[in-house]
């Protein structure tokens, strides 16, 4: 993750003012559902309370991740995101459902709703939630800072529906509308939190990392020249962000001060074409065997570590 030297930075800075924000608005959404008779805006506001719960897991993960690593945690706190993260995408999950049952329920015995506050109270969630995510942007590249932004991707859209909503209310008096723009939410809500799941759980898992193809790394590795074979590789990511790759490689048998070329040439491809800069790479001269993910050399002498 590119936060690690930024905990007082930019992102820091957003998420505290978007906390700030977003706790004001959860407030008036709650009121003026209440007031209003609308599911749909006390949907909101649950959509709203999870935003800031996302946005709190996600300030706290930044400062976290800003520490440096230890003799404990030689890795740093890179993956306090990603747990963040995933506390965020199931606590999603459970808002929706809940939004799908009260949903439900309202549509066996609809409320007379108040479309004029409908509107009202959303427009203003629209421009909040917009200037929110636009803030927050610049660093969704980082599935922590990105889960709180899709968050309020979300939430301008679905706040959106319900200004919509509002409007066929007032023309038409369909109360059940309010009630279809919850299930709307809802499934919003599922959508985005499964997503992050999916992800987080793969980094736990140290799966190959979102986007890149295990296939072209080891092409790319193999086409620098004096790279003779590639084989034990694993890719995987340390953050969302953060990718560590461990192979073993196979030379002819030259010096160490001209293996060295061949080592700055792969880091260098690396870094270039895959934003992989944690690297543990082992050179071997002599026919191997591949055995349980490990290589055994076939004779006495001849294979060398360098990282």
């Amino acid at each position: 993750m590119h936060l690690h030297s930024h905990g007082e930075g930019g992102p820091s800075r957003v998420l505290r003012v978007s906390l700030f924000v977003t706790l004001a608005y959860i407030v008036l959404l709650v009121i003026s559902g209440i007031r209003a008779h609308s599911l749909a805006l006390l949907s909101e506001a649950g959509h709203n309370l999870s935003d800031f719960l996302a946005l709190l897991l996600s300030l706290g993960a930044v400062y976290l991740q800003a520490r440096p690593p230890s003799a404990t945690k030689t890795y740093g706190y890179h993956r306090a995101g990603v747990l963040a993260a995933l506390i965020n995408a199931v606590s999603l999950v459970a808002v929706s459902f809940l939004i799908f049952y009260e949903a439900f329920r309202r549509l066996q015995r609809p409320e007379q709703v108040h479309a004029g506050t409908m509107i009202g109270v959303a427009a203003a969630g629209v421009v909040m939630n917009g200037v929110i995510a636009l803030l927050l942007y610049r660093s969704s590249r980082d599935v922590n800072i990105r889960s709180a932004f899709l968050h309020e991707i979300g939430d301008t859209v679905s706040t959106a529906a319900v200004i919509v909503g509002g409007w066929v209310i007032l023309a038409t008096g369909q109360a059940w509308v309010d009630s279809a723009l919850s299930f709307g939410i809802g499934a919003l809500i599922l959508w985005s939190g499964f997503g992050i799941v999916r992800e987080t759980l793969n980094i736990l898992l140290e799966g190959t990392p979102r986007g890149m193809k295990l296939a072209r790394v080891e092409a790319a590795i193999r086409a620098i020249d004096g790279v003779n074979d590639v084989h034990d590789l694993h890719v995987w990511s340390i953050g969302s962000e953060t990718h560590a790759l461990s192979c073993h490689i196979a030379i002819a048998d030259i010096p160490p001060s001209v293996s060295e070329r061949i080592l700055r040439d792969v880091k260098e491809r690396l870094h270039v074409d895959f934003r992989i800069d944690h690297t543990t790479i082992q050179f071997e001269h002599v026919e191997c065997e591949v055995a349980h993910g490990c290589i055994i050399p076939v004779g006495e002498e001849g294979h060398q570590h360098q990282h």
